[in-house]
């Protein structure tokens, strides 16, 4: 189990012919996966090749000399304008996975797949039992990722839980370069399999719909559905030494140091212009930047916790998931 760097709601699109299935099934779904509906292929298809997609990875290449071959050169990654995609309006509106008819008169579902075949939105076509090797056949070519057969008895539920895997493998996918990036640096963890289900935990049950990571103190970024932030900082047993050291050479009181060599306190400085680390500054009020590790047991050692993240820390407050489900939601009762 890995951990994308980052992950949001996006849209799943569905395509079916018949509009009538198309609004029950968009009505039976569950709330949470917001979904854009096409009973025409044509206008599908359009509207999938003009949708910004989400996933612009933050790298940047340059070249120390201008006659070296285009493989030799430097890239430079740009970990703050990660978690800055929770400030981007359109990012829900990315379309992460296609649920696709197989019988439908413009063309047939794996037909549109091909057509679709250069974006990076995850496929299932949802077929008859009697398309099924044609389904098999597809899936086996890697045309589309999942086949489901609409006579099931429970295709609704199979579909869900499809929806939702495939959500993930998309962020696995288009965070999959920055990864191998950033594991070679301080983030270990997010190819610890023990990190990723602890904030899948988190997640659940804290109603964390969006993470991202953070570069500095290094950790992970929640948003909730009303966009409160809440950052999960996290430090290795040579992080928590190197939080020792610094406050050792900034002259820290004692009560800190000590609170630190034993693993009592883990502390965010999280004032404006500082570098989440001990300053002077902060002298005695070390206490109300603290909070109690608690530790997760994966290949190494982490030690966690939960801050509220100050808003100095974005220049605009996030868009929350909820404003734009009302929104949609507002939207669709003036089409309807």
């Amino acid at each position: 189990m890995h951990l994308p760097v980052y992950s949001h709601p996006t849209l799943t699109v569905l395509v079916d012919d018949s509009d009538s299935f198309l609004r029950s099934l968009s009505f039976q779904l569950d709330p949470r996966l917001a979904s854009q509906t096409f009973h025409d292929t044509t206008t599908a298809l359009q509207w999938l090749r003009k949708e910004p997609h989400s996933g612009c990875v933050p790298l940047h290449v340059n070249f120390d000399m201008h006659n070296l071959p285009a493989d030799q050169c430097n890239v430079a990654l740009d970990l703050e304008r990660i978690y800055r995609i929770g400030e981007q309006r359109h990012r829900f509106a990315t379309p992460s996975v296609l649920v696709v008819d197989y019988s439908m008169p413009q063309m047939n579902g794996l037909e549109f797949c091909e057509a679709v075949a250069h974006l990076p939105c995850k496929k299932i076509l949802f077929t008859g039992a009697a398309d099924e090797k044609i389904a098999v056949s597809a899936f086996n070519r890697g045309l589309i990722d999942r086949y489901i057969k609409k006579s099931d008895d429970h295709a609704l539920d199979i579909l869900e839980l499809e929806i939702a895997a495939l959500q993930r493998d998309y962020f696995e996918t288009q965070s999959e370069t920055l990864r191998e990036l950033v594991l070679l640096h301080n983030y270990n963890f997010l190819g610890d399999p023990a990190l990723a289900r602890l904030v899948q935990e988190l997640s659940a049950s804290m109603g964390f719909v969006e993470h991202y990571i953070f570069p500095n103190p290094t950790g992970i970024l929640f948003l909730d559905k009303h966009g409160k932030a809440s950052l999960m900082m996290i430090e290795t047993e040579q992080g928590m030494y190197a939080q020792y050291e610094i406050a050792r050479d900034s002259d820290a009181p004692p009560s800190l140091m000590d609170a630190l060599l034993e693993r009592r306190v883990l502390p965010f400085f999280s004032d404006p212009d500082g570098d989440g680390m001990y300053s002077r500054r902060v002298g005695d009020n070390w206490h109300r930047y603290c909070a109690a590790p608690r530790v997760c047991q994966g290949r190494e050692t982490y030690y966690w916790a939960l801050f509220d993240l100050p808003k100095h820390y974005f220049d605009q407050q996030p868009y929350a998931y909820a404003d734009f489900l009302k929104e949609r939601a507002a939207q669709e009762s003036i089409a309807a």
